[in-house]
């Protein structure tokens, strides 16, 4: 039983259906499907398949606690004591049932969230990183919990909002569409730390450590430039949409004119 499941939302922007069902598999042969499979078992984070693979994906050491009745809806206590609010996605929620002990600390693969315009954490639980316990049944060797870093998030996305004197950091991330036909979906997420100069609209790849329930950059690197989509009519000067100047008049009105009634001459009759 494999439970990190890591077929993220977060996935490359790729013209391969196949691949981008899950991003870390081959599928160009049934021998290299398996053994790139067996590899996804064997990282709870896989390396990305694609040089701009958007992704947002992490590890937290922690408890989970439900809140009030509801199994979805909960907090992870972290290690050193931080509550992080949480939900659990469909997928995991009859593992949680059937196999986890929740008095004790499991090691969560969650996708990260912030809330706008404020660096408030919360996070979607998609697995669990337990092979020692959970995956006996499998002639797999796998990484035990303890070679696994907690607290490591892989960030990749588009940098939208940098300041270097808040130490804030907005990155844009896109998720591919679940269906043939339906538009791509983005939301941000905004980290904490530095980058070299001039790094808006650049595609970065994030090494992100949890610090409290801070995400703190530690390491980036730049993957180039992204195309920047330019306003309808932003060459042709403003007014009406589509850039085309508003329409005058090619007599203009007078201004302050008054109308001067016309002035009556009286007529005298000669006398006889």
């Amino acid at each position: 039983m494999n439970l990190a499941q890591n077929q993220s939302s977060e996935l490359p922007s790729s013209p391969d259906k196949q691949n981008a069902k899950n991003p870390a598999m081959s599928t160009q042969t049934k021998e290299n499907s398996e053994n790139s499979s067996n590899q996804e078992r064997q990282l709870p984070i896989p390396a990305p398949s694609h040089p701009r693979q958007y992704r947002a994906i992490g590890l937290i050491q922690a408890k989970y606690k439900l809140t009030a009745d509801q199994l979805t809806q909960g907090t992870l206590t972290t290690t050193d004591g931080t509550e992080i609010e949480a939900v659990l996605l469909g997928r995991i929620i009859s593992l949680v049932k059937n196999h986890l002990d929740l008095e004790k600390n499991h090691l969560w693969v969650v996708y990260p969230r912030t809330k706008p315009k404020t660096t408030h954490l919360h996070v979607q639980i998609v697995g669990v990183w337990e092979p020692e316990t959970l995956n006996k049944t499998e002639n797999v060797v796998e990484q035990s919990t303890e070679e696994v870093e907690d607290g490591y998030f892989s960030i990749r996305g588009e940098v939208v909002y940098y300041s270097q004197e808040k130490e804030v950091i907005v990155v844009k991330i896109k998720q591919f569409p679940r269906k043939e036909g339906d538009k791509p979906k983005f939301f941000k997420l905004t980290l904490k730390g530095t980058l070299p100069d001039k790094p808006l609209h650049h595609f970065w790849d994030l090494k992100v450590r949890l610090v409290g329930e801070t995400l703190t950059v530690e390491e980036g690197t730049d993957l180039g430039a992204l195309p920047v989509k330019k306003k309808p009519g932003s060459k042709r000067g403003k007014g009406r949409p589509g850039g085309k100047k508003p329409y005058k008049s090619r007599k203009p009105t007078p201004r302050n004119t008054k109308t001067i009634p016309p002035v009556k001459k009286s007529i005298k009759k000669p006398s006889k």
